[in-house]
């Protein structure tokens, strides 16, 4: 009798025979449902599976434009074709997820692919903490050239979404990787751009110019907060607490 038939009998409550052959002694024995139990164990995928993001999950969509995106990403051609059939359907938060997505698995030269996909689209508006979200992890990766050009996109931006937190993100990022003068372009940005700095934005610039041997540019920012907060700096001398901002995908 098979395993099937004979789950199949007990399943239906009827009581089963088993008898001897062979030239045994005959014994019977009875079995019923209640007597028969076994247990099926199930290994769980999940645990070998890497996490594939942080925050907000991702949608089929986007988690099959992060796959297909990274099997084409040494095919050029095959990588256009991705894009046109998997990322610019997507709609505006699952591009985001994916932008997001590459930049947490430090597939740089992807995100930027990507990136330059979203500033064409007729929704984006761009936050300065996005941009020094992907200036980090581009930086982190050494591909200072890439961040260069981030940095022109930043500046020719038309309509740029201001933010405090997010530029003073933007002067530790560029400040720990020893780009001094492109932090202090960002500062004049951030001014002109109508963003008015805080006293972590001068406390951020002030002791991080310092701290490379920048006296002269610490000095001109110096008369800045001045201008802000008075003479008296003693604000200088606050912890400034490392409250680096990641961009909110919304």
């Amino acid at each position: 009798m098979s395993l099937c038939t004979l789950w199949s009998s007990l399943a239906s409550g009827r009581t089963l025979e088993l008898k001897g052959t062979g030239g045994g002694s005959g014994k019977v024995e009875r079995l019923n449902r209640a007597a028969f139990t076994f247990t099926v164990s199930m290994r769980d995928r999940s645990q070998n599976r890497k996490q594939l993001q942080r925050g907000r999950s991702l949608s089929i969509e986007a988690i099959q434009a992060v796959q297909s995106l990274k099997r084409a990403k040494r095919d050029e051609a095959l990588l256009e074709r991705v894009f046109e059939s998997k990322v610019r359907r997507l709609l505006k938060l699952d591009m985001m997820a994916v932008l997001q997505q590459l930049l947490y698995q430090n597939e740089c030269l992807l995100a930027l692919k990507v990136f330059e996909d979203v500033r064409k689209e007729y929704w984006h508006k761009p936050k300065v903490s996005l941009y020094a979200e992907m200036i980090r992890v581009f930086g982190s990766n050494g591909l200072f050239e890439q961040v260069q050009l981030l940095l022109c996109y930043l500046k020719k931006e038309p309509a740029l979404d201001v933010e405090t937190e997010g530029f003073n993100a933007l002067f530790r990022t560029l400040i720990g990787f020893d780009m001094t003068g492109p932090a202090i372009e960002c500062f004049q940005l951030m001014k002109t751009s109508g963003c008015e700095p805080n006293k972590s934005s001068f406390r951020i610039l002030i002791k991080g110019l310092e701290s490379k041997g920048e006296l002269d540019l610490s000095a001109t920012v110096k008369l800045d907060a001045k201008k802000y907060f008075g003479e008296s700096m003693e604000f200088l001398e606050e912890e400034e607490e490392d409250m680096t901002v990641g961009y909110k995908y919304k």
